[in-house]
């Protein structure tokens, strides 16, 4: 029988988070903050290179108890989701930096570390953090930036006694993309962060990285019959082994050896990026692979918008599958696990979502199906010996708040 995730509420959500801190540090917290993880629907790997992507926030949030010590020190207890004992963390604020620390308190330290760093947060003080979370942990549903989002912006509520701004939310993008670049060696782009601290329920933003800009669309499934379940494969997934950032790699240095900001900004990237190569001594082939998927994402993303406001599901569907076949075949970030998923559900309509090298598949579904697809899903996995997946019917939740 499939297995099912499930989320909190927000009074839930922060009675949990002041009980782990009240346990931990013997006092009630100041306050509570939230932050969701999110689910990308189309437009991975493009966000670094100027691209377009549509992610949605999601029902699923982090939760971070905080209340300021009066000591010159991070004092951090996080209870994971699935986890019995909590992991705790305690560093002096001097201490925080580019590459410390490089485990997850650098999510959480290193966001606040950066947002002071860049002016938003006015000042650094010492903080006691209680992180309980309903975002599944290597599901490429960014647990990351619910963790960063959640603590930039309880961090930034504290010190200046309000909430924050539009663009003061749009710093905190900025400081919390510095946190996972520098601090823990993730080479992401601002997919992640934006979604976390923009999203609205009923929602998808589409975020054209180029322009700067990002648009909220209507995402109702509902009047399909459709819901978009995510299979997490549970298979080991981490964006900071290498592999995430030799992608990235050569998208940075075709832009650079181009001339340009952004990949975008390229005519004829696949033809220049292959010249290139070749003058270079590079692997021509997997050069243009890399530099096509980037290319041809966008446009698709740039498609997929206009289908999602014509209303037309259908042709959303259809490029959902391309969007994951091009990750598969061009990218090369999609394994086996993922890879089983996909076939499972007859392919389209589905794809994987986030960085790959792991993690999730989405797929549309009539809602009197999900039950029949996930124990296909669950069943095609079994066959492989690969780790048995998790499920969540996924809906458009609000962005970062305060819960309490």
């Amino acid at each position: 029988m499939a297995r099912w995730m499930s989320a909190r509420d927000d009074a839930e959500l922060a009675q949990a988070a002041s009980r782990l801190f009240q346990a931990h540090f013997s006092q009630e917290p100041e306050g509570v903050w939230a932050a969701p993880g999110r689910v990308n629907v189309i437009g991975d790997h493009v966000d670094y290179a100027g691209g377009i992507s549509i992610p949605f926030a999601l029902q699923a949030n982090t939760a971070i108890a905080i209340r300021r010590s009066g000591q010159p020190t991070y004092r951090v207890v996080s209870l994971a989701p699935g986890q019995s004992e909590a992991a705790k963390v305690e560093i002096p604020i001097n201490e925080v930096g580019p590459g410390n620390p490089d485990n997850w308190a650098g999510y959480v330290v290193g966001a606040i570390w950066a947002a002071i760093e860049a002016g938003v947060i006015p000042c650094a003080e010492g903080l006691d953090m209680a992180i309980v979370s309903d975002v599944p942990v290597g599901s490429g549903l960014s647990s990351s930036a619910a963790l960063e989002c959640s603590a930039a912006l309880g961090a930034l509520e504290l010190a200046t006694g309000r909430s924050a701004t539009q663009p003061e939310r749009t710093a905190l993008v900025d400081a919390c993309i510095r946190a996972e670049n520098e601090v823990v060696g993730a080479s992401t782009g601002g997919l992640d962060q934006r979604a976390s601290l923009f999203g609205q329920e009923g929602k998808a933003l589409v975020i054209d990285f180029q322009e700067g800009e990002t648009t909220l669309v209507p995402f109702d499934l509902s009047g399909h019959g459709l819901v978009l379940l995510i299979a997490d494969t549970n298979a080991p997934h981490a964006l900071n082994d290498g592999q995430y950032a030799s992608r990235r790699g050569v998208i940075d240095d075709v832009t650079a050896a181009m001339g340009a900001n952004t990949l975008r900004e390229v005519d004829n990237a696949v033809v220049r990026a292959a010249a290139w190569a070749e003058e270079e001594g590079r692997d021509a082939e997997v050069t243009c692979k890399r530099v096509k998927h980037v290319v041809e994402e966008t446009d698709r993303t740039a498609e997929a918008a206009k289908a999602l406001e014509a209303d037309d599901l259908t042709r959303f569907a259809q490029l959902m599958r391309d969007s994951h076949e091009s990750l598969r075949d061009q990218y090369e970030v999609v394994t086996p696990e993922l890879e089983s998923v996909f076939q499972a559900v007859g392919q389209r309509g589905s794809r994987m979502t986030g960085g790959g090298f792991g993690g999730s598949v989405i797929t549309l579904v009539a809602e009197d199906e999900v039950p029949a697809v996930a124990e296909r899903i669950v069943q095609a996995a079994l066959d492989k010996d690969f780790p048995e997946p998790t499920f969540m019917v996924a809906t458009p939740g609000n962005g970062a708040r305060r819960i309490a």
